[in-house]
């Protein structure tokens, strides 16, 4: 069975390497997204175990249209009943770009139409639209004249973890921190530090990596599990062999704010996850730690945006470059911002740099190799 897992920019190679080490085939990288192959077991485990995917979408109608009236008449040749019934209630999430529509919306309203004209002239009854709490999610990408509906398997966004309780002004995305710890190679043997952790995703999802935890253990559902063919004795059998994954070894996790109110909330995060035994969250200003440490990796989400002012960040990240070089040195840092201009001030030479997004936020990655007399003259 042929299937395609979303991701963020930035992170397709990523989730790539996940899909082949979980035993998938025909792995191939698109722009954002992964298609690969595998059986129900598979989907079942790319939806429990990978860290960089958004959702796994089942194909399951390819055509092309030149018209409105092109996508409801090839929607109606859809064998609907093999993926749903009259009973059950089902929403349709639209990606649209092509100039055959002016609004984005305008084609979910067409497949919904179609769904519910096949239903009521081949069942007699309609199923109904719910777009809060659906049995079904389909998915629909419109490409120019290029059509494919697929079934959503994961539901809600498989980011939505279900461990946080608890966030500050714009969290960072929980696939984006596990995406940058990934592709800083982070393997547990040296120390991890966050000093500015929010609510605490970097060390929380460090900390679910070093311990061979599945990102998807914390879920209360999978939209598969609505599905006619929802096999529960397979879904427990890769339950049971995703939480026996053989842990690394791993040195100290810990994250640290000057704000008082997102230490509490990360350390809400941290024992909603059941690992506050393994993450130490502490008040710190930044400026004030100190490493006894000779290596180790600091993962860093600044405040940018609206969430400082324009007057304050040339001397914030300043601070960041002046306070990694003088007390870490030995150390890796990643910084990850949508301010660019203002990481030009950290005034460190990057080994690393890499444009991400968090969410629909355009953000550049930094990654830092600190040495005494690194910051740039």
């Amino acid at each position: 069975m042929k299937y395609l897992a979303k991701t963020l920019f930035g992170l397709e190679e990523v989730l790539a390497k996940e899909l082949e080490d979980a035993g998938a085939s025909e792995v191939e990288p698109l722009n954002r997204a992964v298609s690969f192959r595998g059986d129900l077991k598979m989907l079942y485990k790319a939806n429990y175990c990978l860290r960089t995917a958004l959702s796994i979408l089942v194909p399951i109608a390819e055509f092309r249209i030149a018209s409105a009236r092109d996508l409801m008449k090839k929607s109606l040749l859809v064998e609907w009943a093999r993926y749903m019934d009259a009973g059950q209630t089902f929403s349709v999430v639209p990606v649209v770009n092509s100039g055959l529509f002016s609004h984005t919306g305008y084609p979910a309203l067409v497949l919904k139409d179609a769904v519910a004209d096949w239903f009521r002239m081949n069942k007699g009854r309609r199923p109904s639209v719910d777009t809060s709490d659906p049995h079904v999610v389909l998915n629909l990408h419109i490409s120019g004249e290029a059509v494919t509906i697929s079934l959503d398997s994961s539901g809600v966004p498989l980011y939505r973890r279900g461990y946080r309780r608890g966030s500050g002004t714009a969290p960072l995305n929980e696939v984006l921190a596990a995406g940058i710890i990934l592709l800083s190679g982070w393997d547990g043997s040296v120390p991890m530090l966050d000093p500015m952790c929010g609510s605490g995703t970097f060390p929380v999802e460090a900390c679910l990596l070093a311990c061979g935890i599945p990102p998807g253990k914390y879920r209360k559902s999978f939209g598969f599990q609505r599905w006619n063919d929802f096999n529960p004795e397979l879904f427990d059998e890769v339950r049971r062999e995703c939480n026996a994954l053989v842990p690394m070894k791993h040195a100290a996790i810990s994250g640290s704010d000057i704000s008082g109110e997102a230490v509490r909330l990360a350390r809400l995060n941290v024992e909603s996850a059941g690992l506050d035994h393994l993450i130490s969250i502490e008040k710190h200003d930044f400026r004030d730690i100190q490493s006894e440490n000779r290596e180790g990796i600091i993962f860093l989400n600044p405040p940018y945006g609206q969430r400082i002012k324009t007057h304050e960040t040339e001397t914030l990240y300043k601070m960041i470059g002046s306070t990694l070089k003088h007390n870490f040195p030995g150390f890796r840092a990643f910084i990850i911002s949508s301010d660019t201009e203002a990481l030009k001030h950290v005034g460190l030479k990057p080994s690393v740099k890499r444009t991400l997004f968090n969410g629909s936020l355009k953000c550049s990655l930094m990654g830092y190799n600190l040495y005494a007399g690194s910051l740039k003259r």
